[in-house]
């Protein structure tokens, strides 16, 4: 998932409150980009 550098906190919370874990975070595509890659257990 892109998180925004400036939401960054607000994006994982966001996400955290529907069960997701965060796993990893890697440099985007651009200096504004990072990518965000989560998991949770499947329904």
């Amino acid at each position: 998932m892109p998180l925004l550098v400036h939401a960054t906190k607000q994006i994982l919370d966001n996400w955290g409150q529907d069960g997701w874990e965060l796993v990893q975070v890697v440099p985007g595509p651009n200096p504004e980009q990072l990518v965000a890659y989560l998991k949770r257990p499947k329904q």
